[in-house]
C-alpha cells in the first residue's frame, strides 16, 4: 500500500504545496484543514485526479485533543497506516505590544505550539507502537533570529517547536527520525496582501531578494521524507534564501 502522509493546516498555502508534492510522489495523502472545506474539497479532488492516489479531507481543530484524537482515528480506519506527519498548521495574530491582548497570544500559542504537540503526541504512540515513522515540523526563521516584536506570539510558537522538535526526536529514538524546517518569507496568500513597499522592503534583506515559493519548502519537506535525508536527525534546516 501507499505510503500515508498526514499534514495539518494543508487547504492551501505551503500546506498545499506539500500535499501536491507528496501525491505526485505516489503518496496517500490527508488533509487536515480547520475552516477552509471548499478548498480542502477542491484540493482532495485534484490529487485524486492528477495523481491517482488516495486523499482524505478532514475537519479538525488540533488545538483539540478529542477532535485529534477523532481525526487519528478516522484516519487509521481509512489507511490502516500513517508513515509520515507534517504539522504545518499555524495562525499569526500581528500586533503591537500595547494592543496585543492576552487571548490572542494565548490563541496563536494554542494553535501553533499546542496544537503541534497534542498531534504529535497520538501520532507518535503510534509510531512507537510500530517501531517507525517521521515527523517534519514547519517552523520558522522567526523561531530563530528573524523575530519581530508585532509577531511575539507567533515567534514564541516557532521557537517553542524548534525545542519540541528536538525533544520528540529523542523521544522517538532510535527508529524514528523528527525535524524541523525554518522558512523566511514565503510567498502564502496572508504574506502577499501585504503592503507591497513592506514586501520590497523585506525583499532586499534576502540575498536571493525574493520570497520563497510554497513549492520550494515542499521540495525540503519530500527531501527530509525520502532515504537521503537517512542520516538528518534532530535538525532544523533554514530555507530563507540567505535573510539576513
Amino acid at each position: 500500500m501507499n505510503e500515508v502522509v498526514l499534514i495539518t493546516g494543508a487547504s492551501r498555502g505551503i500546506g498545499a504545496a506539500i500535499a501536491r508534492k507528496c501525491a505526485s510522489l505516489g503518496k496517500n495523502v490527508v488533509i487536515n484543514y480547520k475552516q477552509n472545506e471548499l478548498l480542502a474539497s477542491n484540493l482532495k479532488e485534484e490529487l485524486e485526479t492528477k495523481y491517482h492516489v488516495k486523499v482524505l479531507a478532514i475537519k479538525a481543530d488540533i488545538a483539540s485533543e478529542e477532535e485529534v484524537q477523532n481525526m487519528l482515528g478516522e484516519v487509521l480506519n481509512k489507511f490502516g497506516q500513517i508513515d509520515y506527519l507534517v504539522n504545518n498548521a499555524a495562525i499569526d495574530l500581528p500586533n503591537y505590544l500595547a494592543e496585543k491582548s492576552v487571548s490572542e497570544f494565548k490563541k496563536v500559542i494554542d494553535v501553533n505550539l499546542v496544537g503541534t504537540f497534542i498531534v504529535s503526541k497520538y501520532v507518535s504512540l503510534y509510531f512507537k507502537e510500530n517501531q517507525k515513522g517521521n515527523i517534519i515540523n514547519i517552523a520558522s526563521t522567526n523561531g530563530l533570529d528573524t523575530n519581530e516584536v508585532f509577531s511575539m506570539d507567533y515567534d514564541a510558537s516557532k521557537a517553542g517547536i524548534i525545542s519540541l522538535t528536538h525533544n520528540l526526536a529523542k523521544e522517538l529514538a532510535p527508529f524514528g527520525r523528527v525535524n524541523a524546517i525554518a522558512p523566511g518569507w514565503v510567498k502564502t496568500p496572508n504574506v502577499l496582501e501585504m503592503n507591497p513597499n513592506y514586501i520590497q522592503e523585506e525583499e532586499e534583506k534576502i540575498l536571493l531578494k525574493r520570497f520563497a515559493e510554497p513549492e520550494e519548502i515542499a521540495q525540503v519537506v519530500a527531501f527530509l521524507m525520502s532515504d537521503a535525508a537517512s542520516y538528518i536527525n534532530s535538525t532544523v534546516i533554514r530555507v530563507d534564501g540567505g535573510l539576513k
